[in-house]
C-alpha cells in the first residue's frame, strides 16, 4: 500500500489550515513601505546632512518616499542639504525603488544559487510584470543586468562632461545622475550650480540632455519590451505588447515635442529666448521628462496653462508596464481609447492592431484609471484647500506629478505645509505600488477558483 504524502512536507505549496497564502501584492506594497521607513531613519541622522544636524522627520519621510517611489519631488535641494552619505542613501533608495525590493532580493537570491520556491517566483513575477512564472527567473536576471549595464553606459557617457570640471565628485555625479535618469527619479546634484534649479543651469548642453533623455526612455520602456528586443535577432519578430509599447511611446514623444514647441515658442520664460536647436532639444526633453522623469530645464510655473494641461495628460499616462516609470501606463491609456473607438464603431469587443483584447485587460485598465483619477482629484482638492497652490491647475499638476511619480513641480512642494506634504507622500506611495495592487494588498483573503467561477443571474441595466 502506497504511503500517504503529508501536506506539511511542502509548507510553501500547501499552507497550514486556517492560514491563507500570502498575497503577493501585499508583500510588494509592504516591501516599499519598509524601504521608505528605513530610508527615513537614515536621512534623519546627522551624518546625512551637511550641517551635521538632525533632519526633521516629515522632511526625511517626504524625501525617502520620493526617492523610493522614484518621483523627484523634494523639500530640500539634494546637493546643498545632504552630505555625500545622504546623497548616497538617496541614490540607493532610487535604485531599490526603481527595480523594486522584491526584484532585487529575488535576483540576489538566485545569484547565490538558492532554490526559489513557488511563492518567491510568484512575488518576482508580480514585481516585474512577467507573463508566466516559467520565464520569471530568466527575466529577473535580464532586468538587473540591463539596468546595471545601461546605467554604467550612461554614467560613462557623462564622465567627459563632469569629471574635467568636478574631479572625483564628477564621477559620483555621473553615477548618481545615470541611476536617477534610468529609474525615472528626477533627483539631481546641480544644486552646486544653482540650488533647486534642476537642469536649468545646463539646459544649453544638448549632448547631456540627449544622454539623460535616452536613459529615461530606456527605463520607461519596460523590462518585458527589453527582453523581447534582446532576442529579436533570434526570433525575427516582436511580440504584440512590444510593438504596441514602442509605437505608443514614439507617438507620445513626437506629439509632446510638437505641442510644447508650438505652445511655448514665444514664451520668454521657457524656451522663447533660445535658439532653434535649443528650443527643439528642450521641447523634446519636456516631452520625455513628462513620462515620469521629473527633471526640468525651465521653470514649470512659467508654462502656459494649455501647456500645463498637456503636461498633466502626459504625466498621467506615464511609461510602460513593468518599467521604472509610473502613471496609469501607455497600454492602459491606449486600451481605454480603443474601447471608446470600438463602442463608437458598434463592436462588441475592444480591438487593437487587428487583435482582440481580452476583457480582463480592459476591465483592469478602467479600474486603474478610475482609481487614479479619484486619488488625483482628492489630493488636488487637499492641496487647493490648503492654499499651497496658486490655482486649481497648479494643484492638479502637483497631484498628478506625485501620483504618476514624475517629480515636476509648479512650486507647490517648496511652499507646502504639513497637510500637503502628507497628501503628496501618500499619493507618491500609491502611485508607485499602483492603486489596484494597493487595493489587492488590503484583501487578506485571496480569491479562490470557486469564487471566481460563480454563476450569477444576469442583471439588465440601461446606460447612455
Amino acid at each position: 500500500m502506497a504511503k500517504k504524502t503529508k501536506m506539511s512536507a511542502h509548507p510553501k505549496l500547501f499552507p497550514r489550515e486556517g492560514i491563507p497564502p500570502r498575497n503577493p501584492a501585499q508583500v510588494i506594497t509592504l516591501s516599499f513601505l519598509a524601504v521608505i521607513l528605513t530610508g527615513t531613519v537614515l536621512l534623519m541622522m546627522p551624518f546625512s546632512s551637511k550641517s551635521r544636524t538632525f533632519t526633521p522627520f516629515l522632511s526625511a519621510l517626504f524625501t525617502a518616499t520620493s526617492a523610493t517611489c522614484v518621483t523627484g519631488l523634494s523639500v530640500y535641494d539634494t546637493y546643498t542639504h545632504f552630505s555625500i552619505a545622504g546623497q548616497g542613501i538617496i541614490m540607493a533608495l532610487i535604485q531599490i525603488g526603481g527595480l523594486g525590493l522584491v526584484t532585487m532580493t529575488s535576483f540576489f537570491y538566485t545569484l547565490l544559487r538558492r532554490k526559489v520556491g513557488l511563492r518567491t517566483a510568484q512575488l518576482a513575477q508580480e514585481s516585474i510584470s512577467a507573463d508566466t512564472r516559467s520565464n520569471t527567473l530568466k527575466l529577473l536576471r535580464m532586468v538587473v543586468g540591463v539596468t546595471f549595464i545601461t546605467e554604467l553606459l550612461g554614467a560613462t557617457a557623462m564622465l567627459p562632461i563632469f569629471f574635467p570640471k568636478y574631479g572625483t565628485y564628477g564621477i559620483f555625479m555621473s553615477i548618481f545622475l545615470a541611476i536617477s535618469s534610468y529609474c525615472n527619479a528626477g533627483f539631481d546634484l546641480f544644486g552646486l550650480l544653482s540650488p533647486g534649479a534642476s537642469l536649468i543651469p545646463v539646459r544649453d548642453n544638448i549632448l547631456l540632455l540627449l544622454i539623460i533623455s535616452a536613459l529615461i526612455i530606456c527605463g520607461g520602456l519596460g523590462f518585458i519590451v527589453w527582453q523581447d528586443l534582446l532576442v529579436l535577432r533570434r526570433k525575427k519578430k516582436l511580440q504584440f505588447h512590444t510593438r504596441v509599447v514602442l509605437i505608443a511611446t514614439a507617438v507620445l514623444l513626437f506629439s509632446g515635442t510638437l505641442l510644447f514647441l508650438l505652445l511655448e515658442w514665444n514664451n520668454p520664460d521657457t524656451i522663447g529666448k533660445m535658439s532653434f536647436g535649443e528650443k527643439l532639444a528642450n521641447a523634446f526633453f519636456q516631452s520625455v521628462t513628462c513620462r515620469t522623469a521629473g527633471f526640468t530645464t525651465f521653470d514649470q510655473e512659467a508654462l502656459r496653462d494649455l501647456s500645463k494641461v498637456f503636461s498633466i495628460i502626459f504625466m498621467f499616462i506615464g511609461a510602460a508596464p513593468g518599467s521604472t516609470g509610473g502613471g496609469i501606463k501607455v497600454t492602459t491609456a491606449l486600451l481605454l481609447f480603443m474601447t471608446v473607438v470600438s463602442v463608437i464603431r458598434g463592436d462588441e469587443e475592444t480591438t487593437l492592431m487587428n487583435r482582440r483584447i481580452e476583457k480582463q485587460a480592459v476591465y483592469r485598465s478602467m479600474a486603474v484609471t478610475f482609481l487614479g483619477l479619484c486619488i488625483v482629484l482628492l489630493v488636488a482638492g487637499v492641496i487647493f484647500v490648503s492654499g499651497d497652490a496658486d490655482g486649481i491647475i497648479d494643484a492638479v499638476y502637483e497631484a498628478v506629478s506625485g501620483f504618476a511619480t514624475v517629480g515636476l513641480t509648479c512650486g507647490v512642494t517648496d511652499r507646502s505645509g504639513v497637510l500637503t506634504k502628507l497628501a503628496l507622500i501618500l499619493t507618491m506611495y500609491l502611485g508607485r505600488v499602483g492603486p489596484v495592487a494597493f487595493a489587492l494588498s488590503l484583501s487578506m483573503r485571496p480569491r479562490t477558483p470557486s469564487s471566481r467561477m460563480r454563476q450569477l443571474p444576469e442583471g439588465k441595466l440601461w446606460v447612455a
